[in-house]
């Protein structure tokens, strides 16, 4: 198998497990331990990954998340009943903004049903989804490509938002720590906040495993979310807290 083939075949391996230890995957493609340490360096390097003593993960951590194409992979009978939730909340004339992240970009094609809409992003998926659609609106906040994110950050979109007025924006968080929600890079929770902003409801999406978790930067805290999505049982101690504050949770148990 050339690098190339078997680097594919890592990548493709980690984003249906999760994880893999280095002799796992030096028997699995028969190459020596040395030769998969390159390859995970180098994957590493790119953001597809993160190294761990014996192995590699596409976990998240406190300053990791994996790339984009590997998200886009994972959780999608929960990602499906997400959407299905969120879209409940739009009413057709709305304007809505729909952030970065593999979660809304599934969100994009629900929102098809709930036309006329004007729809506001920074997220690519979300671009190329909606961009032939009728009855349809869409505004693409300009900016610098990140591809790890599939989407655009920094000051031009930060600008563009700053003139901008939405009823509700979508806000995806890969981790929920207590009532603070995070996030690892900065510029994503610059652009996060801005859309928070400009929008009159915010509404959070989250993956139930995602709660107990923290990040690098604080994006928000829970009570500044009007509405709080999930798909499963997030576990006593973030219903507790949840309770706590008097906030409500929306467990997303069916899809369309």
């Amino acid at each position: 198998m050339k690098r190339d083939d078997r680097r594919q075949a890592i990548m493709d391996h980690l984003a249906t497990h999760r994880a893999a230890t280095l002799d796992d995957l030096a028997l699995r493609f028969a190459v020596s331990k040395m030769t998969i340490h390159r390859d995970l360096d180098d994957l590493e390097q790119a953001g597809f990954l993160r190294k761990l003593r014996g192995g590699a993960s596409v976990e998240p951590g406190t300053q990791f998340e994996s790339d984009f194409r590997i998200r886009a992979r994972q959780d999608a009978g929960a990602k499906a009943r997400m959407a299905h939730a969120a879209a409940a909340l739009v009413e057709p004339g709305m304007t809505v903004m729909i952030n970065d992240g593999s979660m809304a970009a599934v969100l994009a094609e629900t929102l098809l049903d709930r036309r006329p809409l004007t729809v506001i992003t920074n997220n690519a998926a979300v671009l190329d989804c909606l961009r032939a659609e009728m009855r349809l609106r869409l505004i693409a906040l300009g900016g610098e490509y990140v591809a790890k994110y599939n989407g655009f950050f920094g000051m031009v979109t930060e600008s563009a938002l700053s003139r901008l007025r939405a009823d509700l924006a979508f806000i995806s968080s890969p981790a929920v720590d207590g009532l603070s929600v995070f996030h690892m890079d900065a510029d994503v929770v610059r652009t996060k906040r801005a859309m928070m902003a400009a929008a009159g409801q915010s509404c959070l999406l989250v993956n139930h495993k995602r709660f107990g978790t923290a990040a690098l930067h604080l994006l928000a805290d829970l009570t500044e979310f009007q509405t709080i999505i999930t798909d499963d049982d997030p576990g006593a101690d973030a219903r507790a807290a949840l309770d706590g504050a008097g906030l409500s949770l929306t467990i997303a148990t069916e899809a369309a």
